[in-house]
């Protein structure tokens, strides 16, 4: 470990950098973010980071974090748990986004083993923090495992009927161009979650076959066509882990293989704001669906004292 940066509150950052397997990688403690991922034996960065701990304050905030307690979108900035409605601050039109401004991103996580190839981290958000309930405890456990893969366990308990959606929300360009135009992706799932003009899922679980999101098949990236900020619906609750997406570009394939039902994938328009060109980089989340609380027929995202939250991602590179 060693020091990275000091933020605007005064409070030191740390690199933590892990090789092994094949791999080397490089982690923050600010938001247990995701700095540098590289190939033995290529020098780019796979994913997108920033070395101006500054930009993680900005249009970078989300970039490479463990996002939560709960990522993605709650419509109208309020839930319903276990019969009492809880209300949040609005910070995307109506909705709550990736859980507010105390969420696990912009915090400092406690490092509590490093080694070689394996760095755990943990974060304690207190009951009321941006407005749910709960005293919660939150780990990430970073590891390389052969053949060339990054694996991240993510788990989280509470002392009350709370909701946790953790999500690590790297970007992805593996081509090393400006953009992510060409670039191959597949998604092995048979439906998607259409959304409204904010973003919001409307409910429909839709077919991904005919569809103009039907990425089963290995389909090169088009800007715009379609826009990519949607849930594929990789089943309809916590799976074994198994391969679901796969991306190509620059001689470098990565497969994601997760537990969650669901997987984001944001095509990164906005990444201009950051200074980097429109669409720099894809977004790829392991989730559970989105809005869940507003949407009985989705995977819950509920927990409690006796059943806590656990996630297992794993990214496998190879290159040729």
């Amino acid at each position: 470990m060693t020091p990275f940066a000091t933020d605007a509150q005064g409070r030191a950052v740390h690199r933590l950098s892990l090789s092994g397997a094949g791999l080397s990688v490089d982690l923050l403690t600010r938001g247990s973010i995701l700095h540098a991922v590289r190939i033995d034996g290529l020098e780019r960065n796979l994913t997108i980071g920033s070395d101006d701990l500054a930009a993680y304050d900005g249009a970078m905030k989300y970039f490479g974090a463990i996002i939560g307690p709960v990522a993605n979108r709650i419509a109208g900035a309020r839930a319903t748990i276990d019969g009492a409605e809880y209300r949040f601050t609005a910070n995307h039109h109506r909705a709550l986004l990736h859980s507010g401004r105390h969420g696990t991103q912009f915090k400092i996580w406690e490092v509590i083993e490093e080694t070689a190839d394996t760095a755990t981290l943990a974060v304690d958000l207190p009951d009321g923090a941006d407005g749910f309930p709960g005293n919660r405890r939150i780990t990430a456990r970073w590891s390389l495992r052969a053949p060339a893969t990054l694996r991240l366990e993510l788990e989280a308990t509470t002392d009350e009927p709370t909701l946790m959606n953790l999500v690590n929300h790297s970007y992805w360009n593996l081509a090393g161009t400006p953009t992510i135009e060409g670039q191959l992706l597949r998604v092995a799932a048979g439906h998607w979650l259409p959304t409204d003009a904010e973003s919001l899922p409307t409910g429909e679980i839709a077919p991904t076959p005919g569809s103009s999101h039907d990425f089963r098949a290995p389909r090169a990236i088009t800007p715009g066509a379609p826009p990519l900020d949607h849930n594929f619906c990789l089943s309809h609750e916590d799976a074994e882990l198994r391969e679901v997406m796969e991306m190509i570009g620059g001689g470098v394939t990565m497969r994601v293989a997760t537990t969650a039902p669901g997987l984001q994938v944001y095509d990164g328009r906005d990444a201009d704001r950051a200074g980097l060109a429109p669409y720099a980089g894809l977004a790829i989340e392991a989730q559970r669906w989105p809005d869940a609380p507003h949407h009985p027929a989705f995977p819950s995202f509920r927990i409690t004292p006796g059943a806590g939250f656990r996630q297992i991602t794993e990214w496998r590179f190879s290159a040729d």
